[in-house]
Protein backbone atom coordinates (compact mmCIF):
# COMPACT_ATOMS: atom_id res chain seq x y z
CA UNK A 1 0.00 0.00 0.00
CA UNK A 2 1.20 3.45 -1.17
CA UNK A 3 -1.24 5.70 1.52
CA UNK A 4 -0.03 9.02 -0.55
CA UNK A 5 -0.50 7.40 -4.08
CA UNK A 6 -3.75 6.16 -2.61
CA UNK A 7 -5.03 9.99 -1.17
CA UNK A 8 -4.09 11.43 -4.51
CA UNK A 9 -5.99 9.41 -6.58
CA UNK A 10 -9.14 9.43 -4.02
CA UNK A 11 -9.43 5.71 -4.84
CA UNK A 12 -10.13 4.98 -1.16
CA UNK A 13 -12.97 1.98 -2.09
CA UNK A 14 -9.96 -0.21 -2.39
CA UNK A 15 -11.00 -0.78 1.02
CA UNK A 16 -15.22 -0.72 0.60
CA UNK A 17 -15.89 -3.38 -2.37
CA UNK A 18 -11.56 -4.88 -2.88
CA UNK A 19 -12.42 -6.15 -6.55
CA UNK A 20 -15.71 -7.88 -5.60
CA UNK A 21 -18.13 -8.69 -8.27
CA UNK A 22 -20.66 -7.97 -8.06
CA UNK A 23 -19.91 -5.48 -5.42
CA UNK A 24 -21.18 -6.24 -1.51
CA UNK A 25 -23.95 -3.95 -0.43
CA UNK A 26 -22.57 -1.14 1.50
CA UNK A 27 -24.78 -0.49 3.53
CA UNK A 28 -24.09 -3.55 5.98
CA UNK A 29 -25.40 -3.53 9.63
CA UNK A 30 -22.85 -6.14 10.41
CA UNK A 31 -19.87 -3.13 10.54
CA UNK A 32 -18.64 -1.00 12.74
CA UNK A 33 -21.53 0.51 15.34
CA UNK A 34 -19.99 3.98 15.94
CA UNK A 35 -21.61 7.40 16.59
CA UNK A 36 -18.49 9.05 17.70
CA UNK A 37 -18.72 11.51 14.57
CA UNK A 38 -21.44 12.72 16.11
CA UNK A 39 -21.33 12.71 19.62
CA UNK A 40 -17.58 12.79 20.91
CA UNK A 41 -16.18 15.58 22.78
CA UNK A 42 -13.27 18.25 22.63
CA UNK A 43 -11.39 15.50 24.33
CA UNK A 44 -11.66 12.83 20.93
CA UNK A 45 -13.62 14.64 18.40
CA UNK A 46 -11.96 13.90 14.56
CA UNK A 47 -9.57 13.03 13.00
CA UNK A 48 -9.35 11.76 16.81
CA UNK A 49 -11.00 8.77 17.16
CA UNK A 50 -10.83 6.35 21.15
CA UNK A 51 -7.72 8.33 21.23
CA UNK A 52 -5.58 7.54 18.62
CA UNK A 53 -4.93 10.42 15.93
CA UNK A 54 -2.97 10.15 12.76
CA UNK A 55 0.36 12.07 12.42
CA UNK A 56 0.22 12.01 16.27
CA UNK A 57 -0.33 8.37 17.98
CA UNK A 58 2.09 5.71 18.27
CA UNK A 59 1.34 2.72 16.36
CA UNK A 60 2.50 0.69 19.50
CA UNK A 61 -0.24 2.49 21.45
CA UNK A 62 -2.35 2.56 19.42
CA UNK A 63 -2.17 -1.30 18.44
CA UNK A 64 -2.95 -1.42 22.64
CA UNK A 65 -5.77 1.17 22.55
CA UNK A 66 -7.75 -1.22 20.16
CA UNK A 67 -6.59 -4.47 21.66
CA UNK A 68 -7.80 -3.36 25.37
CA UNK A 69 -11.30 -2.31 23.51
CA UNK A 70 -13.95 -4.88 24.55
CA UNK A 71 -16.07 -3.91 21.66
CA UNK A 72 -13.29 -4.81 19.04
CA UNK A 73 -11.84 -8.79 18.44
CA UNK A 74 -9.16 -10.24 15.63
CA UNK A 75 -7.11 -7.28 15.38
CA UNK A 76 -4.44 -9.15 12.81
CA UNK A 77 -0.99 -6.98 11.56
CA UNK A 78 0.84 -6.76 8.25
CA UNK A 79 3.91 -5.15 7.10
CA UNK A 80 3.66 -4.33 3.73
CA UNK A 81 6.50 -5.71 1.77
CA UNK A 82 9.62 -3.40 0.05
CA UNK A 83 8.93 -1.20 2.31
CA UNK A 84 8.51 0.00 6.31
CA UNK A 85 4.87 0.58 6.36
CA UNK A 86 2.62 -1.76 8.78
CA UNK A 87 -1.52 -2.51 8.62
CA UNK A 88 -3.61 -3.24 10.97
CA UNK A 89 -6.92 -4.32 10.62
CA UNK A 90 -9.93 -5.51 12.97
CA UNK A 91 -13.94 -6.09 13.38
CA UNK A 92 -16.70 -5.41 15.40
CA UNK A 93 -17.77 -7.78 18.65
CA UNK A 94 -19.73 -10.46 16.21
CA UNK A 95 -19.36 -8.03 13.21
CA UNK A 96 -17.83 -8.12 10.13
CA UNK A 97 -14.12 -7.41 9.47
CA UNK A 98 -14.77 -3.57 9.41
CA UNK A 99 -11.43 -1.27 10.23
CA UNK A 100 -7.62 -0.90 9.29
CA UNK A 101 -5.06 1.64 10.65
CA UNK A 102 -1.95 2.09 8.40
CA UNK A 103 1.26 3.14 9.88
CA UNK A 104 3.83 4.46 6.60
CA UNK A 105 6.91 3.97 9.01
CA UNK A 106 5.91 1.66 11.59
CA UNK A 107 6.45 4.22 14.51
CA UNK A 108 3.31 6.54 13.80
CA UNK A 109 -0.17 6.23 12.75
CA UNK A 110 -1.14 7.56 9.35
CA UNK A 111 -4.49 6.68 8.81
CA UNK A 112 -7.45 4.92 10.25
CA UNK A 113 -10.62 3.59 8.15
CA UNK A 114 -13.71 2.38 9.32
CA UNK A 115 -16.44 1.37 7.63
CA UNK A 116 -19.63 2.28 9.96
CA UNK A 117 -22.76 0.46 9.87
CA UNK A 118 -25.25 3.05 8.52
CA UNK A 119 -27.00 4.33 11.60
CA UNK A 120 -25.72 8.20 11.44
CA UNK A 121 -27.12 10.22 8.68
CA UNK A 122 -26.14 13.16 6.66
CA UNK A 123 -27.80 15.82 8.54
CA UNK A 124 -26.61 14.24 11.79
CA UNK A 125 -22.78 15.16 10.99
CA UNK A 126 -23.72 18.51 9.72
CA UNK A 127 -25.16 19.62 12.34
CA UNK A 128 -22.18 18.68 14.40
CA UNK A 129 -19.59 19.19 12.36
CA UNK A 130 -20.74 21.74 9.46
CA UNK A 131 -20.79 21.40 5.88
CA UNK A 132 -17.80 19.84 4.18
CA UNK A 133 -15.65 21.88 2.15
CA UNK A 134 -15.39 19.64 -1.21
CA UNK A 135 -17.64 16.63 -2.61
CA UNK A 136 -16.54 14.01 -5.01
CA UNK A 137 -18.88 11.25 -6.38
CA UNK A 138 -17.66 7.28 -6.90
CA UNK A 139 -20.01 4.86 -8.67
CA UNK A 140 -20.31 1.63 -7.59
CA UNK A 141 -23.48 -0.05 -9.67
CA UNK A 142 -26.38 0.84 -10.73
CA UNK A 143 -28.18 1.29 -7.26
CA UNK A 144 -24.86 2.04 -5.44
CA UNK A 145 -23.15 5.01 -5.37
CA UNK A 146 -20.59 7.07 -2.99
CA UNK A 147 -20.66 10.76 -2.01
CA UNK A 148 -17.30 11.37 -0.46
CA UNK A 149 -17.25 14.77 1.34
CA UNK A 150 -14.08 16.33 2.63
CA UNK A 151 -13.87 18.15 5.78
CA UNK A 152 -10.12 19.74 5.39
CA UNK A 153 -9.85 20.97 8.86
CA UNK A 154 -11.10 17.67 10.38
CA UNK A 155 -8.61 15.92 8.27
CA UNK A 156 -11.28 13.59 7.11
CA UNK A 157 -13.25 12.33 4.48
CA UNK A 158 -16.92 10.85 4.73
CA UNK A 159 -18.41 8.12 2.60
CA UNK A 160 -22.46 8.32 2.31
CA UNK A 161 -24.69 6.09 0.05
CA UNK A 162 -26.69 7.34 -2.61
CA UNK A 163 -28.94 5.20 -4.47
CA UNK A 164 -26.59 4.86 -7.60
CA UNK A 165 -25.25 7.85 -10.20
CA UNK A 166 -29.18 9.15 -10.18
CA UNK A 167 -29.21 8.85 -6.25
CA UNK A 168 -30.09 12.08 -3.92
CA UNK A 169 -27.84 13.24 -1.27
CA UNK A 170 -30.26 14.50 1.56
CA UNK A 171 -30.02 15.45 4.85
CA UNK A 172 -31.21 11.51 5.70
CA UNK A 173 -28.59 10.01 3.28
CA UNK A 174 -26.57 7.12 5.66
CA UNK A 175 -22.95 7.73 6.62
CA UNK A 176 -21.08 3.99 5.96
CA UNK A 177 -17.76 5.23 6.29
CA UNK A 178 -14.88 7.84 7.50
CA UNK A 179 -11.18 8.03 7.02
CA UNK A 180 -9.04 10.02 9.67
CA UNK A 181 -5.64 11.35 7.92
CA UNK A 182 -2.46 13.20 8.84
CA UNK A 183 -2.37 17.47 8.31
CA UNK A 184 0.10 16.18 5.91
CA UNK A 185 -1.92 13.96 4.06
CA UNK A 186 -4.94 16.28 3.80
CA UNK A 187 -3.04 18.98 2.22
CA UNK A 188 -1.47 16.25 -0.49
CA UNK A 189 -4.90 15.24 -1.28
CA UNK A 190 -6.16 18.76 -1.79
CA UNK A 191 -2.86 19.46 -3.93
CA UNK A 192 -3.42 16.56 -6.02
CA UNK A 193 -7.41 15.74 -6.52
CA UNK A 194 -10.12 16.90 -8.75
CA UNK A 195 -12.78 18.34 -6.17
CA UNK A 196 -16.01 19.66 -6.53
CA UNK A 197 -16.84 22.44 -3.74
CA UNK A 198 -19.98 21.20 -1.72
CA UNK A 199 -22.72 22.98 -3.15
CA UNK A 200 -26.01 21.38 -1.10
CA UNK A 201 -27.85 18.68 -1.09
CA UNK A 202 -28.22 17.98 -4.74
CA UNK A 203 -28.14 15.02 -6.92
CA UNK A 204 -24.81 12.41 -7.49
CA UNK A 205 -24.95 13.75 -11.67
CA UNK A 206 -25.38 16.93 -10.67
CA UNK A 207 -21.63 16.77 -8.90
CA UNK A 208 -20.45 14.29 -11.09
CA UNK A 209 -21.59 16.01 -14.02
CA UNK A 210 -19.68 19.74 -13.01
CA UNK A 211 -16.71 21.07 -13.71
CA UNK A 212 -14.24 20.45 -11.20
CA UNK A 213 -13.49 23.70 -9.19
CA UNK A 214 -10.69 22.32 -7.49
CA UNK A 215 -7.77 20.98 -9.32
CA UNK A 216 -4.61 19.31 -9.07
CA UNK A 217 -2.11 22.11 -8.49
CA UNK A 218 0.79 19.71 -8.32
CA UNK A 219 1.57 16.14 -9.58
CA UNK A 220 3.14 12.97 -8.05
CA UNK A 221 6.62 11.75 -9.23
CA UNK A 222 5.83 7.56 -9.01
CA UNK A 223 8.83 6.43 -7.36
CA UNK A 224 10.02 2.77 -7.06
CA UNK A 225 7.87 1.67 -4.35
CA UNK A 226 4.88 2.81 -6.26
Amino acid sequence: MNLRKLLAGMIILVFLVAACSPPPPLRDATMLADDSLVTSDEGCSAPCWRGIIPGETAWRDALTIIEDDDSLQNMETRSEENSQAVVAEWQQLDGGACCQMVSLDGETVNLVFLRLAPNLTVGQLIARNGVPAYVLGTPISDDQAIINLVYPELKTIIYTFVAGITGMLSADSEIIGVLYVTPEDMELLLKTSNLNVWEGYETYQYYDEGEFEITPSVTLTPTASQ
